[in-house]
């Protein structure tokens, strides 16, 4: 008995089982609404592989799209599939395509898949004649051992066009797919309907591979009732038609249609799609199914945190919405608030939310004890608090939202001791407070400025520039900081306080008038220490010059001695003691200058 080997392209929700080969098939799309579909497509086949000894292919075939002039093109998908590892670049009506999902499987010979979203060319031409080229299978099939031989020689594209319309009823369209292997059945599970009007209920299927001439056990059933219609027996659904078109030579592949109203009933919350191959192995890709279910479909959405520093309260606004549904959500629907897994807040809906509309609230948080400072906050819609919902919906599984969230806490600051600086005269200090910033912080990315006022700080204004050489006038003085982790802020103080520092001696005294070491420096000395005194001695002991704070600096001239003032003297080395009558610094100073013109 010869291998069969068909592609089945199907879109629908569907758990599958018994997969074998290729990509399992699975959920693509939903549309919820006033949604329906039709197929386009056509065969490069030139005849029924399974009847003829011909081993060739077309690489174009043509096929007419024919809404109403009151649908709209809503979605256009475009499948295409073959013999071999796959050609995944074609061309639509002049227009290049590239897959954008490849499917494969390999059973001995390969076989391919390819998937493009061609909306956009499908609404800008409209009705009339699509045609799809550059699909050129021809070296596979003729120079490639096997399929010829087997009769798996073959070739073909077809688009499914998802369409709105006013009229309809609302209605949910489902599109699965995959590239997967019937060996022997499928069985597809459909959950989460509410079936309301079972009229105009539907499933279609592309298929590829298909021979008329075999017919074991090919079947499609839904609810355990095998389905058939003029062009597909009941045994033998693979067999080269075209429902849409009324086609019996869609040579090696499949475009039919069910009318299913008579196997779903209202009431319905589920039903059960089979497919079986008796001998035949089929390649499932894609299957679509409308059926008149009308649902809600609640989510939700965070859309603001309001909470304050140090505050177990939060208030969380948020959107719940209904959109891709097909009935209104009731009123008083259940909202829970969520810190990691602990319950802290719940709200419920107070109206009833329209078909694609939505409502905003605020639900109210209380952080118990013992959460930590980070969590995960989850806020649920259709939740008692206890994680149970009460509302039937399309989709249950998008019902929530979570975001990281922190508590705000102001930061804890340490005591700062007082800051020390050198007097510079006149009661003026330097200070520089730079390794402060390092003993308040909490966190690397806290802020921190420095302030001469409460005040400021607290508005966090004309905070001081420079704070490696801030220059006081006045001590002992505070400087108040300013520390903020963008959420909450916290201040400290601390004292500067002005001490005399040991004088700092620049011992060489060029006194030539020309602005640079004219007399004799001592940083940190004048107006500082008030009573010091300076005496000044030549190398032989003999005191030549003598100071204080009310005298200008030794500049070269004796001032004691026989000569006094009218003395210039020599140059050379001079010896001075700096006597600074304070009781921090009892003993004197003592050093030696060096005196040039």
């Amino acid at each position: 008995m010869k291998t069969q080997f068909r592609l089945l392209c199907l879109l629908l929700l569907l758990p599958i089982h018994q997969l074998i080969f290729g990509q399992a098939v699975s959920f693509y799309k939903q549309f919820n609404g006033r949604f329906d579909f039709t197929f386009v497509g056509n065969t490069l086949n030139r005849s029924e592989n399974n009847i003829t000894d011909e081993c060739a292919i077309l690489t174009r075939s043509s096929a007419t799209l024919n809404l109403s002039s009151t649908d709209f093109v809503e979605k256009a998908y475009l499948y295409w599939s073959g013999s071999g590892t796959g050609d995944f670049e074609v061309t639509l009506n002049g227009t290049p395509v590239v897959s954008e999902r490849n499917f494969g499987v390999n059973i001995g010979l390969d076989y391919f898949g390819a998937f493009a979203d061609v909306t956009t060319i499908v609404k800008s031409t409209g009705n009339g004649v699509y045609t799809l080229s550059d699909l050129d299978l021809t070296d596979v099939i003729q120079n490639q051992t096997g399929y010829c031989g087997n009769r798996t020689n073959y070739g073909g594209w077809a688009i499914i066009v998802v369409y709105k319309n006013a009229a309809l009823p609302l209605n949910q369209l489902t599109i699965y797919d995959g590239f997967q292997t019937i060996p022997d059945s499928v069985t597809i599970n459909l959950n989460s309907l509410n079936v309301i009007d079972n009229a105009d209920a539907k499933i279609a299927f592309l298929a590829w591979e298909g021979d008329s001439i075999l017919a074991v056990n090919e079947t499609l059933s839904i609810n355990g009732n095998l389905l058939s219609n003029s062009l597909n027996p009941s045994n033998n659904q693979f067999n080269g038609t075209n429902t849409f078109t009324g086609s019996n030579t869609l040579y090696n592949m499949d475009l039919d249609e069910f009318n299913i109203q008579n196997n779903i009933a209202i009431g319905d919350t589920t039903a059960q799609i089979k497919m079986t191959s008796g001998q035949d192995r089929v390649f499932i890709n894609t299957i679509v199914t409308k059926l008149n279910s009308q649902l809600p479909d609640a989510t939700i959405n965070i859309t603001n945190i309001d909470q304050s520093c140090d505050s177990n309260k939060i208030k969380v606004s948020y959107k719940v919405s209904n959109l891709n549904s097909t009935n209104p959500l009731p009123a008083g629907v259940k909202i829970a608030l969520y810190a990691d897994t602990v319950l802290i807040g719940t709200a419920i809906t107070p109206n009833t939310i329209p078909i694609d509309g939505s409502w905003s609230g605020i639900i109210n948080g209380i952080i118990t004890s013992g959460l930590p400072d980070d969590f995960t906050l989850t806020i649920v819609v259709d939740d008692d608090g206890t994680g149970h919902g009460a509302v039937a919906e399309l989709i249950e599984t998008n019902n929530k939202d979570s975001i990281l969230f922190s508590v705000w806490k102001t930061p804890i600051l340490p005591a700062l001791p007082p800051l020390n600086g050198c007097d510079k005269g006149f009661s003026s200090s330097e200070f520089n407070f730079s390794d402060y910033v390092a003993l308040v912080k909490t966190n690397p990315s806290d802020t921190v400025a420095f302030f001469e006022t409460q005040a400021t700080a607290i508005a966090n204004n004309n905070p001081i520039a420079n704070i490696s050489s801030y220059l006081s006038s006045e001590t002992p003085k505070s400087i108040y900081v300013r520390v903020d982790n963008l959420h909450c802020y916290a201040t400290t103080s601390f004292e500067l306080v002005s001490r005399k520092c040991p004088p700092v001696v620049f011992n060489a005294v060029s006194a030539n008038n020309d602005g640079k070491n004219d007399t004799f420096i001592i940083e940190g000395l004048r107006d500082i220490f008030l009573n010091y005194e300076l005496f000044i001695y030549n190398r032989w002991g003999r005191l030549v010059w003598s100071g204080n704070n009310n005298q200008p600096n030794f500049n070269g001239y004796a001032n004691q001695g026989d000569a006094l003032n009218s003395e210039r003297l020599p140059e050379g080395t001079y010896y001075y003691v700096l006597e600074l009558h304070d009781p921090e610094f009892e003993k004197p100073m003592v050093g030696y200058l060096y005196l040039t013109y």
